[in-house]
């Protein structure tokens, strides 16, 4: 079974992702805590990664079942198909999410165009080219996963 992206109206990714799941079809909607701020008070809040998207995983067959919940409203395309997703890219998100957040990382040595090969963190053997160093953070491109690491320095 391929893993496909539902396109969601703005803010209902986790009602979608009940609703689906209430109908069989098994989901996943990856959720980061973020701390938000009010006028009286501080407040952790589970926000999804990825606006508006929410992972299935169905037979081709079974697609249109998607569209029984009320939030979803279509499917994301790539190149006139509907938009898969392999299930190494959906490990990687959940390894990505459960990894702790302390890691140690010397960039130091590194220079800007240096290809290197991340040896711990949620991209663990990934290899990734250095962009930027600065004194704050340092952005690495990683090209397998097609995207671009934004580091922050403590």
């Amino acid at each position: 079974m391929n893993w496909y992206v539902v396109y969601t109206k703005p803010k209902w990714e986790k009602k979608v992702a009940e609703q689906l799941a209430k109908i069989g079809v098994e989901c996943y909607c990856p959720l980061i805590t973020q701390i938000r701020q009010w006028t009286d008070r501080k407040k952790k809040v589970e926000v999804p990664l990825f606006n508006s998207y929410v992972f299935v995983q169905l037979e081709p067959a079974q697609r249109s079942s998607v569209f029984e919940c009320s939030g979803a409203i279509r499917y994301l395309f790539w190149l006139g198909q509907p938009a898969i997703v392999r299930d190494e890219e959906i490990s990687v998100i959940k390894k990505w999410l459960n990894a702790p957040e302390s890691g140690e990382c010397m960039i130091e040595t590194y220079k800007i165009g240096d290809a290197i090969q991340l040896e711990s963190g949620p991209f663990c053997d990934q290899k990734a080219i250095v962009q930027e160093v600065n004194n704050t953070h340092y952005v690495l491109v990683l090209e397998s996963l097609g995207c671009v690491l934004k580091m922050k320095i403590k």
